[in-house]
């Protein structure tokens, strides 16, 4: 990302805007999701006098839209980003603190403030997030006569048993890339590993030899450092899974076929007792800096509104993620008791960047590495450990 051009544009707006006019660079670019932020947009923004124009793009490009919108002074009003690209934008002082626009956050889940936040200061918040869960095949595991698992031993147990034909007990993504990070994350981290000193301690390796195991002994599919988070699903719809690691952004087309019934439990932990600690993930909405303080009080003021404890529920209902704000969650948690533990899992969830804020992409790469190196035999769990320390370097 170019900080100095970040730096020098964030302050900046477009000359003359609207002042009636709030706008929002996001990655809504799906219809159906454009028009349902519109709707909430619309009905925290009329009873202000406001309006709301939405600037979409894909996700993968907002950072870049945002740095050809700061070096021409014609920034949003508010700047939705991923979790995990907060920190290089926070870092050029480009942006608001949250609580600097009047928005309250006392209300939310520690997990989320971490995700909107920088060296100890929010600069996002997000009205809901998601993390990863045990998703399992309900008729595979009666059939087997086995409980879901809720440890590392029994999900090796199972798995095994729930091998046979064309059908793998556990299905998980490897691929290189941030699909596979993020779900080898809950295994590193409830393990105790340290994305600040990746090869010290034992949980990064135990994680490790943990998806080895389950690919040597047949239990998942070779293919997994190739799949992304959208094939594992296609997986287990198809028969060949019986079990995944997968976020609640699947449970559309997990509701729009009949062939599988399905159910959601925990991520197994490595013992008894533990608390997973799976990734948050999610979307931030940020104000960035402006000259004209009505208009970053206008973005705060909508903000507040979108994330009343009315509004995140009825988001966190519409697009399947757990709402941020305390009771919120609750009333989602008891109204979605198929989607419980995705719940519970928030609460014990933690932010990519909370450690090492502007160097997770590089810690990130050095963990696909690793697996990746382990899953395909080119190295052990703590050569590869070493391997990704030495990578990673400066990120520490």
């Amino acid at each position: 990302m170019a900080t100095v051009t970040l730096t020098a544009g964030l302050a900046g707006c477009a000359a003359e805007p609207d002042p009636g006019t709030v706008t929002v660079l996001n990655s809504a670019t799906d219809t159906t999701e454009h028009e349902a932020n519109q709707d909430f947009f619309d009905r925290c923004a009329e009873p202000l006098g406001l309006r709301v124009e939405q600037i979409s793009v894909p996700a993968d490009q907002v950072a870049t839209k945002a740095l050809r919108m700061a070096s021409s002074d014609s920034l949003p009003d508010i700047l939705e980003l991923d979790g995990s690209e907060l920190p290089q934008f926070a870092e050029t002082d480009g942006l608001r603190p949250i609580a600097d626009t009047g928005v309250e956050t006392d209300q939310l889940s520690d997990s989320s403030v971490s995700l909107g936040s920088f060296d100890g200061v929010q600069y996002g918040v997000a009205r809901s997030v998601n993390s990863l869960a045990l998703i399992y095949n309900t008729e595979l595991l009666a059939e087997a006569g086995l409980e879901p698992p809720t440890t590392w031993d029994e999900l090796r147990t199972a798995a095994a048993a729930l091998t046979g034909g064309d059908t793998y007990g556990m299905a998980f993504s490897a691929s290189p890339n941030a699909d596979g990070v993020y779900q080898f994350l809950p295994f590193f981290w409830s393990a105790g590993g340290d994305e600040t000193a990746l090869a010290e301690g034992t949980g990064g390796a135990a994680a490790l030899q943990l998806w080895k195991d389950l690919v040597d002994e047949g239990s998942a599919s070779r293919s997994v450092v190739n799949w992304n988070q959208q094939d594992v699903n296609d997986q287990f719809l198809a028969g060949r899974a019986a079990m995944m690691i997968n976020g609640p952004w699947q449970v559309p087309a997990l509701d729009g076929q009949d062939a599988v019934d399905w159910a959601v439990a925990s991520i197994p932990v490595p013992e008894a007792g533990q608390d997973p600690v799976p990734p948050i993930g999610g979307t931030v909405m940020t104000v960035p800096k402006n000259d004209d303080q009505e208009r970053e009080r206008n973005a705060g003021r909508v903000l507040t509104c979108l994330n009343s404890e009315e509004n995140q529920l009825a988001w966190g209902e519409r697009v399947n993620n757990v709402p941020t704000d305390a009771g919120a969650a609750a009333t989602y948690r008891e109204q979605n008791p198929r989607l419980a533990p995705f719940a519970d899992l928030v609460l014990t969830a933690r932010s990519r960047t909370e450690q090492v804020g502007t160097g997770w992409p590089v810690v990130g790469d050095a963990l696909a590495g690793a697996f990746q190196s382990v899953l395909t035999g080119r190295a052990s769990p703590e050569e590869a450990l070493r391997t990704a320390q030495q990578q990673a370097g400066d990120a520490r």
